[in-house]
C-alpha cells in the first residue's frame, strides 16, 4: 500500500489493500506532510477529501461529451456514500506512465474496479479515524451524505476527518466495493454533473482559456491534400491591425493577430503559390475503382450450395465535432506547456516534445474537455501545429482551426469496399465469406497497395467472434494507399463492415424466404443477443402494418462485452428525401452505470447511422475534399432525426462492457435494410445521395 500524509487533504490510490484488523491506539493523529501517491494499476487514481468536504478524483480521461466524469463520480459517490454533488472529476494532465487512453468503448469497463475499490477504501479510512476520534466500535458507524455518523446521532464530515483518516494504515472495516444489491447511485438514471456548466457557458474548452501572452492563430491551408508552398508574398497580411507573426510551416502559412477576426483577415491577404498534393490526379470514380481491385477475391462456394452476394461501397467520412480543433501552446527555449483536449495525452507530448528538440519530461500536456470528438481528438495534429508555430514566432499561440480547415484537410474515416457472399443449402447458411480493401495513409516512399489477411491488417471480421451460426467463416483483406490523412472514426471497422454484413442477412432472408427476425433469431449464437433482438422487435411492434412506402428494419451487433438491437422505421415514399421516422434499441452492456448516459449514447449512434447511409460523405474531386462545412457535408440535423426514440437497457448484474460506440453498426444496418425494405431496392453505395 502506497499513501499520503497530507494535512488539508486525504489521498488515496488505487489499488489499496485492506487489512481489517483491528485499529491500534485510541487517538488517531492528523499528518502534515505532503507525499505524493501512486498505485500499482495502471489507472493510478488519487482520491483526495479537502478540508471544505469535497471529493477529488484526477481522471485519467478526457471528457468529450460522452459522459465519463458523471460515470465515474458516480462510482465514487456509490462506495464513499457521498452526496454526487459533492464530488469533482477534473481531468488529469498528461502522466509520465500509465493508462490515459480514451478510446475503444473502454473507459468506463477499465475504471469501474479500480475506482469503486479506491473509493471503497477512502469510505474504510474515514470510518476507522471516527471510531479512533470517538472511542467507538467502527462497526457501530455509518456514512451517508459525505459524513460519518455515530448511533447517537453524532456526525462529521469527511473534511474534518480526512487528515486523520490519512493516518490510517489499517481500517476497522472492511474496503471491499458494495455488490451490485446494494447500489443505489451506480444503475440510477442520473443527469450529467456537468450540464448545467455546459448550457451555462460555464464550462471550459480549449478555445475559452486566457493563457497569458497567447494569441489567437490560423492557418493558410493548400487548396488540395498535401500541397505545398511554392512562394509567399505576406507584405499586405504583415502591415495589417493586428497583426503579430506570419509564420511558414509544413502544413501551410500562420498568422498570429490580436484577435481572429484579425488573424483571419490578415490570412485571407496572403498572396500564395501552391504546388498541387500528391492525389491532384484523383477523383473519387478512381478511388471507387482502385478499392475494387484491391479486395481480395473470395474463393470457390461450398459445391451444391446457393449463392446471395453483394458489393458494398462506404465514402469517407468526417468526425466533424461540434467544437473545432483548438489548442494554446506556449513553447520557450527549454520548456513547453501545450492546453487541449486529448484522447492520447502521453503520445501527444512525446510527438510535441520530439517536434520541437526538448525532452519530453520539459513538456506539460494539459488536458481540457472536448466539444465532440468520435475518434477526432485521437490525434493530435492541431496541437503539433501549435507548438511548431509558438516555437517559430517565439510567443504563445492560441490556434484554431477553422471548420473548413478541419474537414477538408483533417482525419476522416478512410472509403472501403467490401465483397460478402453467403451461401445456404437445405435452408441453412453453410459458408460465409467477406473480403474487403479500404483506404489506408500512404507515405513517400511506401508502395501503392499492401495486402494482409484481416488477423494481421484488420483484425479478425466481426462475424468470427460468433455473432451468426453461419457454417464456415473467411475473408481478406485489401488496401489502396493514399496520401489522405485518416483517423478512426467512431465504432472504427465495424461501422461499415458489420454494416454490410447485417445488409446481407436480410438479403439471405428474403431469399430463404423468412421474415428477417425470425431468421435472425434461429441463427444467432449468443442468447444476450437474441434477448436484444427480442426487446427490440416486442417495443417496436416488428411486422405492424405501414403505410405504403414505409418499412421496417432491423440489425444487431455485438462487441466490447456488449450487445444491441436497432429497429429502424423510415418514410421513403420520396426515395431521395428518405426519413427515419422512430427508433427502438435495446442493449445489454452488462452492468449500466447511468442508464441516462447509455441512452444517450444509443441516441447519438443513431444519429451517426442515419447520417452515414443516408446524406453525410466527403467527395475527392482532383485531390481536394469538396465539403467544407455543416452546409455541403450533410450530417444529420434536428429535422432528419427519429420522431420518436426509445433506448431499452436490459437488467445486469455483470461487469460494465462498452457502450459509446456500440450502436453504429446496428443502427446504420437497421436504417439501410428499412429503405431497402421501403423502396425494394438493394443499396449499395452510401452514403445514399452520394
Amino acid at each position: 500500500m502506497v499513501y499520503t500524509l497530507a494535512a488539508s487533504t486525504l489521498t488515496v490510490a488505487a489499488p489499496l489493500g485492506c487489512d481489517s484488523s483491528p485499529a491500534q491506539g485510541a487517538e488517531p493523529a492528523r499528518r502534515s506532510s505532503d507525499v505524493l501517491v501512486t498505485g500499482t494499476d495502471e489507472e493510478m487514481l488519487v482520491l483526495e477529501v479537502t478540508k471544505a468536504n469535497r471529493i477529488v478524483v484526477r481522471l485519467p480521461r478526457v471528457e468529450v461529451g460522452q459522459g465519463v466524469t458523471t460515470a465515474v463520480a458516480m462510482m465514487i459517490a456509490e462506495e464513499l456514500d457521498a452526496r454526487l454533488a459533492d464530488v469533482d472529476i477534473p481531468l488529469a494532465d498528461a502522466r509520465t506512465k500509465g493508462n490515459q487512453y480514451t478510446g475503444g468503448s473502454s473507459s468506463v469497463r477499465s475504471l469501474y474496479g479500480p475506482a469503486r475499490t479506491l473509493a471503497a477504501t477512502a469510505r474504510a479510512r474515514l470510518i476507522t479515524a471516527a471510531a479512533r476520534l470517538w472511542h467507538l466500535p467502527a462497526r457501530s458507524l455509518h456514512t451517508k451524505d459525505t459524513k460519518v455518523f455515530a448511533p447517537d446521532g453524532r456526525s462529521a464530515t469527511y473534511g474534518f476527518l480526512s487528515s486523520y483518516a490519512a493516518a490510517m494504515r489499517r481500517t476497522a472495516v472492511s474496503a471491499k466495493p458494495k455488490p451490485a444489491s446494494r447500489h443505489r447511485v451506480i444503475g440510477r438514471p442520473t443527469t450529467r454533473i456537468d450540464a448545467r456548466d455546459i448550457v451555462t457557458g460555464k464550462a471550459q474548452y480549449a478555445g475559452d482559456l486566457a493563457v497569458a501572452g497567447a494569441r489567437p492563430t490560423v492557418v493558410a491551408r493548400p487548396p488540395t491534400l498535401g500541397g505545398k508552398v511554392v512562394s509567399l508574398d505576406d507584405r499586405e497580411a504583415r502591415a495589417m491591425p493586428g497583426v503579430h507573426a506570419v509564420v511558414s510551416i509544413a502544413g501551410g502559412v500562420a498568422v498570429v493577430a490580436e484577435s481572429f477576426h484579425h488573424a483571419f483577415k490578415a490570412r485571407d491577404a496572403l498572396k500564395i503559390t501552391w504546388a498541387p498534393g500528391p492525389l491532384v490526379a484523383l477523383s473519387d470514380a478512381a478511388i471507387r475503382r482502385r478499392l475494387r481491385a484491391a479486395v481480395p477475391r473470395l474463393g470457390t462456394p461450398p459445391s451444391g450450395s446457393t449463392q446471395v452476394e453483394g458489393e458494398f461501397e462506404f465514402a469517407f467520412v468526417s468526425h466533424a465535432p461540434m467544437e473545432v480543433l483548438t489548442a494554446v501552446a506556449d513553447v520557450r527555449a527549454t520548456r513547453a506547456e501545450i492546453w487541449f483536449s486529448s484522447q492520447t495525452p502521453m503520445d501527444a507530448r512525446d510527438s510535441i516534445a520530439s517536434a520541437v528538440g526538448l525532452p519530453a519530461s520539459k513538456v506539460k500536456v494539459h488536458v481540457l474537455r472536448g466539444g465532440g470528438s468520435f475518434g477526432r481528438r485521437l490525434d493530435s495534429d492541431a496541437a503539433l501545429e501549435a507548438a511548431l508555430i509558438s516555437k517559430a514566432a517565439g510567443r504563445p499561440v492560441k490556434l484554431m482551426w477553422s471548420r473548413a480547415d478541419d474537414i477538408r484537410h483533417g482525419r476522416m474515416r478512410p472509403a472501403s469496399h467490401h465483397r460478402i457472399r453467403a451461401s445456404h443449402a437445405r435452408g441453412r447458411v453453410v459458408a460465409f465469406a467477406h473480403s474487403m480493401a479500404s483506404v489506408s495513409e500512404a507515405y513517400e516512399g511506401e508502395g501503392a497497395v499492401n495486402r494482409a489477411s484481416f488477423a494481421s491488417a484488420a483484425g479478425p471480421l466481426p462475424s468470427d467472434s460468433g455473432l451468426y451460426n453461419f457454417g464456415r467463416l473467411s475473408g481478406d483483406y485489401g488496401s489502396v494507399e493514399l496520401a489522405i490523412p485518416l483517423g478512426a472514426w467512431r465504432s472504427v471497422d465495424s461501422g461499415t463492415m458489420r454494416t454490410a454484413e447485417e445488409i446481407l442477412v436480410d438479403e439471405v432472408a428474403a431469399s430463404l424466404g423468412r421474415d428477417p427476425v425470425a431468421f435472425r433469431r434461429t441463427t444467432l449464437r449468443s442468447k444476450a443477443v437474441r434477448a436484444v433482438l427480442d426487446k427490440a422487435a416486442a417495443a417496436g411492434h416488428w411486422g405492424r402494418a405501414l403505410p405504403a412506402g414505409h418499412a421496417q428494419g432491423v440489425a444487431v451487433h455485438e462487441e466490447y462485452g456488449s450487445c444491441v438491437a436497432c429497429l429502424a422505421e423510415i418514410d421513403a415514399t420520396d426515395p431521395k428525401n428518405p426519413r427515419v421516422t422512430r427508433v427502438v434499441m435495446a442493449a445489454d452492456v452488462g452492468t449500466a452505470v447511468n442508464p441516462r448516459g447509455l441512452e444517450a449514447q444509443l441516441m447519438g449512434t443513431t444519429v451517426d447511422g442515419i447520417s452515414t447511409i443516408l446524406t453525410a460523405g466527403l467527395h475527392i474531386d482532383r485531390g481536394a475534399v469538396r465539403e467544407s462545412s455543416y452546409a455541403d457535408f450533410r450530417y444529420a440535423r434536428q429535422r432528419n432525426a427519429p420522431l420518436r426514440f426509445e433506448a431499452h437497457i436490459m437488467p445486469s448484474r455483470a461487469e460494465p462492457g462498452g457502450a459509446g460506440e456500440l450502436g453504429v453498426p446496428a443502427a446504420a444496418g437497421a436504417v439501410a435494410n428499412a429503405y431497402a425494405r421501403a423502396t425494394g431496392t438493394k443499396p449499395r453505395r452510401f452514403p445514399l445521395d452520394f
